[in-house]
């Protein structure tokens, strides 16, 4: 009889993906065997909680140019557009298998990951 890994419910692929759709999953699967072991999920997990980070602090700059009209209007809509852009990107190559790499963020993350 050959020896059979038992499946341990989440491909890798789908847990990195996953990572994404909020901060919980991703901090779920940082304290949470099988998944805290292996690097492409933790790099994912680590990503999705400092863009999280970076939606935040956005979404701060977003309330103050609120208050300039249409052209802070304007900025905080462009903001939101590359927000929701850049969390498209990684979702996609999340579920693909791919590691991409954020420019600032994805150096922390993978230095986090051990990557």
């Amino acid at each position: 009889m050959p020896d059979e890994t038992p499946q341990s419910g989440l491909s890798d692929t789908a847990a990195s993906g996953l990572a994404y759709f909020t901060f919980i999953p991703a901090i779920i699967f940082l304290v949470t065997a099988p998944y805290n072991q292996k690097a492409a999920i933790k790099f994912h997990s680590w990503q999705s909680i400092f863009l999280t980070g970076l939606a935040v602090c956005c979404w701060v700059l977003q309330m103050i140019l609120m208050f300039i009209p249409f052209i802070g209007w304007l900025i905080s809509i462009l903001i939101s557009l590359s927000l929701l852009g850049i969390w498209i990107l990684c979702v996609v190559n999340a579920f693909n298998g791919k590691q991409f790499r954020l420019p600032v963020i994805g150096d922390l993350a993978a230095k986090q990951a051990g990557v």
